[in-house]
C-alpha cells in the first residue's frame, strides 16, 4: 500500500516536473504577484507613516476624543502593536481556514460581505459586457461590410472616440436623470434585482464598447488585408464561412484585451457604483482604503486579483485554442497595414479639433478661473460663452486653464504607459501576473494607495495612473508580438544570422508601433479624466485648481437643471479624444507596414 502511494506520488512529481515551461512561468508570475500585493497592502499602515489607530478612531466615531488611552486600546485590540508581520501571518492563516478576519471599523466578518459584493459586481460586469459587445458590433459593422466588398481600409474612429471619451460617472448621472427621474422606467439606486443593473450597465458598457469597437475595427481591417481572404473569395467559398473565419482570426488578436476589459468592468466601476448606490466590490474596496480597514482591503484586493487571474486564464485558453496549431508551426499569415478610409478626413479632423482647442485657450486663458463674480449656474451668454458653475465662476476660464495642465500631464502619462506596455509586453509570460494585477486595480484605489505613501499632488496622481495604465498596452503588445513571431519569415531569421535584438528592433518593433500608438491615443482622454478625477478626490492638484474632472464632478449634481456645467468639459474631452485618435491614424503608411 505504501509502495503504491509512493509510486503515485513520484508520478505526480514527474508530471509537475515536466509541465510546459511557459505554463510554469505564468503560474509562478501569478502566484508571486498575488503574494507580493497582499504583503504590500499588509504593510500599508506602516509604509504611510500615519497612525492607523487615529484613522480607525475617526472612522468609528467622529466625536470621540483621540486620547492616548483610546489609541492604545485600539492598537491592542487589533494587534497593531505586534507589527505588520504578525498581522499578515494571522490573516493568511485565517484565510486558509475560510476566515478573512473581522472589519476594523464595524467588527463584522469580512468574507461574507465581500463575497456578496463580488456577486453583485460580476452580475453588473456581465450585463455591461453585453452592452459593450453590442456597441462594438455597431462600430465594427461598416468595417466588416467594406471588408466583405474587398475594401480593407481602416475607419477614422470618430464615433468610437466619442463614446470612449464619455466619462462613466457623467454618463451614469445623465442616465439616472433620464431613465429614473424623467421616464421613471428604472429604479434610481440600490440593488434588488437585474432591473437595477440596466442603467449602470449602460453607463459602463457604452464607453467600454467604444474602446473595444475601435480596437476590434483596426484588427478586423488588418484581417481582411491578409491574402487568404482574397484567395477564399476568388475560390468561391461560401460567404458565411469567410465571415466565421475572419471573426475567428480577429478574435485571436483582441481576446486578451477583451479579458482585461471584463476585469476592468468589475473593479473600475467605483464611480458608477457610487452614483447608483450599488454595493459592489469596487465601492467596498474603496471604502476600505479610505477607512484604512486592512482586513477588508486585503480581502477586496484578493477578490479583484482572483477575478483578474480567472479571466486572464480563460482568455489565454480561448486564444490558444484558436491559434494553437498555427503558433506551434509558425504558419500565421502576414498582415499588411490597411489603408485609411479617407486620408483627407484624417488630416481635417485633428486640424478642426486642434483649432477648436486653440480657440478655447485663447478665449479662456486671459479670464479668471477662480473669482466668483457671476450668478450661480448662469446660462451661456455673450459675457459667459459656457455659462457659470454652481459657485458663480466662469466655466470658459476654468475649462481653458484646465486644458493646459490636464492635457500635458495626460500626454506624458500616456507615453509612459506606451513605453512600459511595449517593453513589458515583449515578456508576456514573465509579467502576466503584474499585468493582470495592474488591470484589476482601479485607478482610484491605486491613487489612494500611492498617495497614502507619497502624499497628495499631481506627481502622485500621475504615478498612480501610470502604475496601472500600461496593462492594456502590454497585453496588446504581447498578443501582436506572439502572432508576429509565429510567422514563417520570422522563424527563418535565426538561420540567416539575425539575433534576438536585431529581430525585435528591425522586424517586431516596426510592426507594433502603429497599432500600439493608436491604442495609446485612444486611451488619452480616459487617462486625462482619471488624472482629473483623482484631483477632485483630493489626490492630485489641490483645489480650487481647474481640472476637467473636477469641473465635471462639480457640475454633476446640477445636470438636470443646468446642463451647460458639464457640456463644456465633456466637449473638451471629446475634442481631445478625436484629435488623438486621428493623429495616431496618420502614423500609418499606405504601403508595406506590418501590423
Amino acid at each position: 500500500m505504501s509502495e503504491s502511494l509512493y509510486c503515485r506520488t513520484c508520478a505526480r512529481i514527474q508530471q509537475v516536473r515536466y509541465l510546459p515551461h511557459g505554463l510554469m512561468i505564468t503560474l509562478l508570475s501569478r502566484v508571486i504577484t498575488l503574494l507580493g500585493i497582499i504583503v504590500l497592502i499588509g504593510m500599508l499602515p506602516w509604509l504611510s507613516g500615519t497612525d492607523p489607530a487615529m484613522a480607525l478612531l475617526r472612522a468609528r466615531s467622529a466625536e470621540q476624543e483621540a486620547t492616548p488611552e483610546a489609541l492604545a486600546a485600539i492598537r491592542q485590540s487589533l494587534g497593531l502593536d505586534q507589527g505588520p508581520v504578525h498581522l499578515l501571518i494571522n490573516w493568511l492563516s485565517g484565510l486558509l481556514q475560510g476566515d478573512a478576519g473581522n472589519s476594523w471599523v464595524s467588527g463584522r466578518p469580512v468574507l461574507p460581505g465581500m463575497m456578496q459584493a463580488a456577486q453583485v459586481s460580476l452580475t453588473l460586469m456581465l450585463m455591461s459586457a453585453a452592452v459593450a459587445l453590442v456597441m462594438a458590433a455597431i462600430i465594427c459593422l461598416p468595417t466588416f461590410r467594406r471588408g466583405l466588398q474587398g475594401h480593407t481600409y481602416r475607419s477614422t474612429g470618430f464615433f468610437a472616440s466619442i463614446f470612449t471619451s464619455l466619462p462613466e460617472f457623467l454618463l451614469a448621472s445623465f442616465l439616472l436623470v433620464v431613465g429614473a427621474v424623467w421616464l421613471k422606467w428604472f429604479p434610481p439606486y440600490g440593488w434588488s434585482g437585474l432591473h437595477y443593473a440596466v442603467l449602470p450597465a449602460l453607463a459602463m458598457g457604452i464607453p467600454a464598447g467604444g474602446y473595444l469597437g475601435r480596437i476590434f475595427s483596426d484588427a478586423l481591417a488588418a484581417t481582411f488585408s491578409e491574402n487568404w481572404v482574397i484567395t477564399w473569395t476568388v475560390a468561391g467559398i461560401v460567404r458565411w464561412h469567410i465571415i466565421c473565419a475572419v471573426l475567428k482570426r480577429t478574435l485571436s488578436t483582441i481576446m486578451p484585451l477583451f479579458g482585461l476589459i471584463l476585469v476592468s468592468l468589475t473593479g473600475s466601476a467605483v464611480a458608477v457604483e457610487k452614483v447608483f448606490a450599488i454595493p459592489g466590490l469596487g465601492r467596498a474596496t474603496l471604502g476600505a482604503v479610505v477607512a484604512q480597514d486592512l482586513p477588508a482591503l486585503q480581502t477586496g484586493i484578493l477578490f479583484l486579483l482572483i477575478i483578474a487571474f480567472m479571466f486572464g486564464i480563460l482568455a489565454a485558453g480561448i486564444r490558444y485554442l484558436i491559434l494553437g496549431s498555427a503558433l506551434r508551426s509558425s504558419s500565421l499569415p502576414v498582415t499588411t497595414e490597411p489603408d485609411d478610409s479617407n486620408r483627407k478626413l484624417l488630416i481635417v479632423l485633428p486640424v478642426i479639433c486642434g483649432v477648436a482647442l486653440t480657440l478655447l485657450l485663447l478665449a479662456g486663458l486671459p479670464r479668471d478661473p477662480y473669482t466668483s463674480e457671476f450668478l450661480r449656474l448662469a446660462p451661456p451668454s455673450l459675457a459667459l460663452p459656457f455659462g457659470a458653475d454652481a459657485m458663480g465662476r466662469d466655466l470658459l476660464a476654468r475649462v481653458a486653464h484646465g486644458t493646459v495642465h490636464t492635457c500635458f500631464l495626460a500626454l506624458i502619462v500616456s507615453m509612459i504607459c506606451l513605453v512600459l506596455g511595449l517593453v513589458i509586453g515583449l515578456f508576456p509570460r514573465v509579467f502576466v501576473g503584474p499585468t493582470e494585477m495592474a488591470n484589476a486595480l482601479p485607478p482610484v484605489i491605486a491613487g489612494l494607495l500611492v498617495v497614502s505613501v507619497s502624499g497628495p499632488g499631481s506627481s502622485g496622481a500621475a504615478i498612480a495612473i501610470a502604475a496601472v495604465g500600461w496593462a492594456p498596452l502590454a497585453t496588446h503588445t504581447a498578443a501582436l508580438a506572439t502572432e508576429i513571431r509565429a510567422r514563417a519569415y520570422i522563424s527563418m531569421l535565426p538561420v540567416l544570422g539575425a539575433g534576438w535584438l536585431r529581430q525585435n528592433l528591425f522586424y517586431v518593433f516596426p510592426a507594433l508601433i502603429g497599432p500600439l500608438f493608436r491604442h495609446a491615443m485612444l486611451r488619452l482622454p480616459g487617462i486625462a479624466l482619471a488624472l482629473a478625477s483623482l484631483g477632485f478626490l483630493g489626490l492630485g492638484a489641490s483645489p480650487p485648481e481647474p481640472e476637467w474632472g473636477r469641473v465635471l464632478a462639480e457640475g454633476m449634481p446640477y445636470l438636470e437643471r443646468a446642463y451647460w456645467v458639464v457640456l463644456a468639459p465633456a466637449s473638451a474631452l471629446a475634442l481631445l479624444s478625436v484629435m488623438g485618435v486621428s493623429l495616431a491614424g496618420l502614423t500609418s503608411k499606405k504601403h508595406s507596414r506590418i501590423q
